[in-house]
């Protein structure tokens, strides 16, 4: 397996597919680096060179991606939670944030319904 920003990339997808593995580069990004480094989008991993290998990594080093970008994401909604905004608020309580109907749907959110007392079986 080939490592790039502390993430095993899987060998036998091609770089592409291989590189959105890695939290906080998806598709376009993906095929950005891809055409920074002059790496075709084609190539399995496994085929990849050193060379190749090194100039994806150099390409991926101007992304903030994996720990830096979970801390960041976590430390705004930990300050949208600490000014009370409504969205901070939706946060606290468990509730979907970006607009949703509840009535109805985001029982992601929301959890599992639970049982009714004295309910027939």
């Amino acid at each position: 397996m080939a490592r790039i920003a502390g993430i095993d990339i899987p060998r036998d997808k091609r770089v592409v597919i291989s590189l959105t593995y890695i939290f906080g580069i998806g598709n376009t990004t993906a095929k950005k680096v891809l055409k920074e480094a002059g790496v075709s989008e084609d190539t399995r991993v496994r085929d990849l060179t050193e060379d190749e290998l090194g100039k994806i990594r150099k390409a991926i080093d101007v992304y903030t991606i994996e720990g830096d970008l979970r801390r960041e994401v976590s430390l705004n909604i930990k300050r949208i939670t600490e000014i009370g905004s409504y969205r901070g608020m939706r946060h606290r309580r468990g509730l979907p944030v970006r607009g949703q109907k509840t009535k109805n749907n985001s029982r992601t959110r929301k959890g599992p319904r639970y049982a009714i007392a004295g309910k027939k079986k």
